[in-house]
């Protein structure tokens, strides 16, 4: 263990059931899958959002990661590029907002300026029929 050396994975999930006991308390999984925006129960302006920028069908990452996002869960995902995290992300993020209130409501750290401002063009543009105020 130390700088340098390579990540290893099962030691550590291994080290955290070890600090943590029985895991399942703390981590569930969602098995439900959406074959469509249309049934995942967004708001109706998030829907508009969605469908004008050009989602017509949700990737598997969006099946499974919107709804509980939205609902207010912890959500745990890993996917190559492409493959609409940002947006999974986004749609969540947008669904649990109270659009009454006028502060921030919402916080999503980047490693870098340029995702930073990526992911709030994703928002902006999912946002759009929700009045959303969104900063990079």
């Amino acid at each position: 263990e130390g700088p340098g050396n390579a990540y290893d994975a099962k030691a550590f999930d291994q080290k955290m059931e070890e600090v943590m006991g029985e895991t399942s308390e703390y981590f569930t999984d969602w098995n439900e899958s959406y074959e469509s925006f249309d049934q995942m129960g967004l708001h109706e302006n998030l829907l508009r959002g969605i469908y004008a920028y050009g989602f017509e069908k949700p990737s598997a990452i969006q099946q499974k990661g919107i709804v509980p996002f939205g609902k207010g869960l912890d959500v745990i995902q890993q996917a190559q590029s492409g493959t609409g995290k940002t947006a999974t992300f986004c749609a969540g993020i947008l669904q649990n907002l109270d659009y009454s209130l006028v502060e921030c409501q919402a916080l999503v750290l980047a490693p870098t300026r340029e995702l930073a401002q990526q992911i709030e063009k994703v928002m902006r543009a999912l946002g759009d029929y929700l009045n959303v105020k969104c900063h990079a």
